[in-house]
């Protein structure tokens, strides 16, 4: 699996979305802290359904156990490990491999373990 540096760990915010560039597309990098441990995840930014690149500005939670992100134009929830939408199946986004490596942000387009 090949590996790009998206960006370093201190541009992120705790269990929050920042929007980074990876080739010529948007994605969504959420670093989701539990008080044990820290993991990021990266989605793609585009919302399929509010037409726009949004996502890395919607709220993290849970809805059934599954980590998500709300959008913030017409809340649908996506699944951050695997871009799943949870209500619509045609509204499904790219999920990356994401990791932390030291103090960089790193992706890869194989999909997540």
């Amino acid at each position: 699996m090949q590996w790009t540096t998206i960006c370093s760990k201190d541009d992120l915010v705790k269990n929050a979305g920042v929007c980074a560039k990876y080739g010529d597309q948007q994605v969504a990098l959420f670093l989701c802290s539990d008080g044990q441990g820290e993991e990021v995840y990266a989605i793609d930014n585009w919302d399929p359904v509010g037409q726009a690149n949004v996502l890395s500005r919607g709220l993290i939670g849970t809805v059934n156990d599954t980590l998500v992100v709300a959008s913030p134009l017409y809340k649908q929830h996506i699944c951050l490990k695997t871009g799943a939408c949870l209500e619509n199946v045609n509204s499904n986004v790219n999920a990356y491999s994401a990791r932390i490596e030291g103090n960089h942000i790193q992706i890869s387009s194989s999909a997540p373990a």
